[in-house]
């Protein structure tokens, strides 16, 4: 197995705000804003993080594990698992991660994520003498449908998305969503992707386990969560589903003060979204006056709440100008809503800015594991950490990494392209592998005619600019005009290039193969492979080795994206 390591700024579509993130590992980097610093303490790369882990109280740990203990049948966990809520019941810290509940365990990101959170409990465990045990948070509570009821996997020649065609007419939780929902239509349309999704994987030993995991009336919380923990249970990965009374009872503060203090959170996350604009970067939630962090569940009949029949439209709260609170047609006071909290604490849920406090006034979080999205909120949460819990739980960035199969590292060897050339080819060409073909095209071009056109190349350009400049001394206009001329003399000289790559590649038809292959493989779509292809694709091909390899490679020696030849 090989290994390469490439810059984040390598990759298209990330931010500037994450591209300086991972630059506060520099700590002398001239290039990071010193206010950066102070909305991200923990620097992304190091492990000082893991000599500050929070601590909670025997009653809260006694009532977390307990509460976790119960959904130890729900995810058909194992002993390690039972054996690392123990460690938190007696002390341990917990390094967090959690991912929306994607239909048969959603994209590879899910298990770089989990890897990660993995690794990093391992080596502060061992760095600090202090156990340290991961946790996945299920983001049951969401109610996006569409991001979550899809998976895309590979055939030969395209990316084929499968989709459950669940109920989408109400926002309600999407971990509530009964798998085969309508009944012997919803069935048959379950059976139907569980096959279509054997098919594409070559009906591997995961695919036993997906329709152990995905059988009809469980919800998409139980399966993805059963999936997951079945797939990491060597490493002990406590799955948890926070959608219940248990958990939000235990995190009541968090969304006590997010009642009793809206106004005045308000107007820190609208100076914090100011301060990000004003520094060159972007808020990553946009906060209106009357913005609330908070959601309601409303009465709607019939609805899974944590696989039990329970109300469950999920209703965002919005505070007008008097102070009252309104979701859907109804308003509410604040004491009405404190009151419900009191009373049925599951019904009120966190947005994406308040959820991770609401994680970490439950969990002793000692540091949590995100994507680049997950980390742009940070900057924007961390007022509400400050205010809630007196502290910001420090933010990693998880596993970036682009897995490369066996015979797509050789096709690339054959051409001689590389992991950045692809990147190149398709994210500034027209994101198809026309573009990659063509440069396959012209690396196969014999060395001869590429001399030619070099040489011809080279000779036209000193020459084109020894004479814009000299014609730029007799005259500005003239050096305008000659400037306009070399120009359009280049760019026909680029032309004679691409028609010799276009010739060699009509007479080796097997180029646009292999650049299609590749392309596929390595950035589907126009996507990152990471961000869109199904982690089981990759199982289907490794098996149970996956798991490991990831877990192996998340140390993240390398600050940016990691290129692992299979």
């Amino acid at each position: 197995m090989n290994l390469e390591c490439h810059p984040i700024s390598t990759l298209p579509g990330t931010t500037q705000l994450f591209r300086d993130f991972t630059e506060l590992a520099n700590a002398s980097s001239p290039a990071v804003p010193a206010i950066l610093r102070r909305w991200y303490p923990a620097a992304p790369f190091s492990m000082d993080w893991a000599h500050h882990s929070p601590s909670l109280d025997e009653e809260h740990r006694n009532r977390l594990a307990d509460a976790l203990l119960r959904q130890t049948d729900r995810f058909d966990a194992g002993g390690a698992v039972i054996a690392n809520i123990e460690r938190l019941k007696l002390g341990a810290a917990a390094v967090v991660t959690g991912q929306q509940v994607g239909l048969f365990g959603g994209p590879l990101l899910t298990l770089l994520k989990a890897a990660t959170a993995i690794r990093k409990a391992q080596d502060a465990t061992r760095i600090t003498g202090r156990e340290h045990v991961p946790i996945f948070w299920l983001a049951s509570e969401d109610h996006d449908l569409a991001e979550v009821d899809q998976v895309s996997l590979l055939s030969k020649t395209s990316v084929e998305t499968l989709h459950l065609g669940l109920d989408a007419t109400k926002a309600l939780p999407v971990g509530a969503r009964v798998l085969g929902d309508r009944g012997d239509e919803g069935h048959h349309r379950l059976q139907e992707e569980l096959d279509k999704a054997s098919e594409l994987l070559g009906w591997a030993p995961i695919c036993d386990l997906l329709r152990e995991c995905y059988p009809p009336g469980a919800t998409l919380a139980s399966a993805f969560g059963r999936l997951i923990t079945k797939l990491f249970a060597p490493f002990g990965l406590i799955v948890m589903d926070a959608a219940n009374r248990d958990f939000h009872d235990l995190g009541a503060r968090s969304l006590q003060y997010a009642i009793e203090h809206a106004a005045e959170l308000e107007t820190s996350l609208i100076a914090r979204s100011q301060e990000l604009t004003a520094a060159g970067y972007h808020a990553q939630v946009l906060v209106p006056e009357g913005h609330s962090l908070l959601f309601l569940l409303e009465g709607q009949e019939g609805v899974a709440v944590n696989d039990l029949m329970r109300p469950a439209l999920r209703v965002p709260l919005r505070r007008n100008a008097e102070g009252a609170w309104k979701a859907g047609s109804r308003t509410y006071t604040s004491i009405e809503l404190l009151d419900i909290l009191a009373t049925e604490p599951e019904r009120l849920s966190p947005n994406a800015l308040l959820r991770p406090i609401f994680q970490d006034t439950i969990l002793p979080t000692a540091a949590y594991v995100g994507g680049p999205a997950e980390i742009a909120y940070f900057a924007q949460s961390a007022v509400i950490y400050e205010k809630v819990l007196g502290r910001i739980t420090p933010v990693l960035p998880r596993l970036s990494a682009t897995l490369v199969e066996p015979a797509i590292a050789q096709t690339m060897a054959t051409h001689e392209v590389t992991f950045s050339q692809v990147i190149d080819a398709l994210s500034h060409g027209s994101k198809t592998s026309a573009e990659l073909a063509t440069r396959l095209g012209a690396r196969a071009m014999p060395i001869e005619g590429k001399r030619k056109i070099a040489a011809v190349g080279n000779a036209m350009d000193a020459e084109l600019t020894a004479l814009t400049e000299y014609m730029t001394a007799m005259s500005a206009d003239l050096g305008r005009a000659a400037g306009v001329s070399a120009s359009k003399m280049r760019y026909q000289m680029g032309r004679l290039r691409r028609m010799a790559a276009n010739f060699e590649l009509q007479k080796q038809a097997s180029l646009q193969k292999h650049a299609t292959a590749i392309a596929l493989n390595l950035y589907p779509e126009g996507h990152l492979q990471e961000r869109l292809l199904g982690g089981i694709w990759f199982l289907a091909h490794h098996g149970d080795t996956l798991p490991a390899l990831l877990v192996d490679n998340a140390a993240q020696e390398c600050p940016g994206h990691r290129v692992i030849f299979l």
